[in-house]
């Protein structure tokens, strides 16, 4: 594996990726070198059985895999790991470890930069336990080693507290691969794109996709 301009995205849920970093990734794998994908769950407790419902709680888990394969392949990622921790649990696992494990894999990768949620404004607690622990990991690290930590923010505050974004990634040229891999996360993203012909928010995303710098 290259370690020349890696890319190394960690999100707990199959879609996290896509929904925040897709046009990043996209350009990234197309034009500076590998990615590679940590995605601590299968998604598996999620909500969305399909939009009509094709799928059940006991498939969903098989369901989400299939589609993250095929969500990863449409981003070009080279190097999908799954981790299989159990979803909506990522909160009650041993943080240390976890920083741990995050810390073995850069250090695996070495990335120039790294894609994940910012601490305190990520939302769900899975979000919040993964943010976490990439920071506790990145802490570990001699400052000179460290990637560029990009990280993502939504919580309804966002802007009030942290601004615009410390980067704000104009990936328009990227927005119709960005949609492909939205729309192969099927069981969660039926009617994607009635709820963005409706909502502001999400057809922004299509076309600007934005980071913090975490202060470390």
């Amino acid at each position: 594996m290259t370690h020349e301009d890696h890319l190394l995205v960690v999100f707990p849920h199959p879609d996290d990726e896509a929904f925040s970093s897709a046009g990043t990734i996209i350009e990234h794998a197309e034009n500076r070198g590998p990615v590679t994908y940590a995605c601590l769950t299968l998604g598996e407790m999620g909500r969305n059985m399909g939009r009509p419902v094709f799928t059940n709680r006991e498939q969903l888990a098989t369901i989400r895999k299939r589609e993250l394969i095929d969500a990863a392949a449409k981003m070009k990622i080279s190097d999908l790991q799954m981790w299989g921790l159990r979803d909506k649990t990522v909160e009650f696992e041993d943080e240390a470890a976890l920083a741990d494990r995050i810390l073995a894999l850069i250090q695996q990768t070495r990335p120039t930069r790294l894609i994940s949620f910012y601490p305190g404004y990520a939302v769900h607690p899975d979000h919040e336990a993964t943010a976490r622990a990439v920071v506790r990991a990145l802490r570990m690290m001699d400052p000179a080693d460290r990637p560029e930590f990009l990280a993502v923010a939504f919580a309804n505050n966002t802007k009030e507290e942290l601004g615009e974004g410390t980067f704000i990634h104009d990936v328009s040229a990227y927005t119709d691969q960005k949609i492909k891999a939205l729309e192969a996360h099927a069981s969660q993203t039926g009617g994607l794109m009635k709820v963005i012909s409706e909502d502001s928010n999400i057809r922004d995303l299509l076309v600007k996709e934005r980071y913090y710098h975490y202060p470390l």
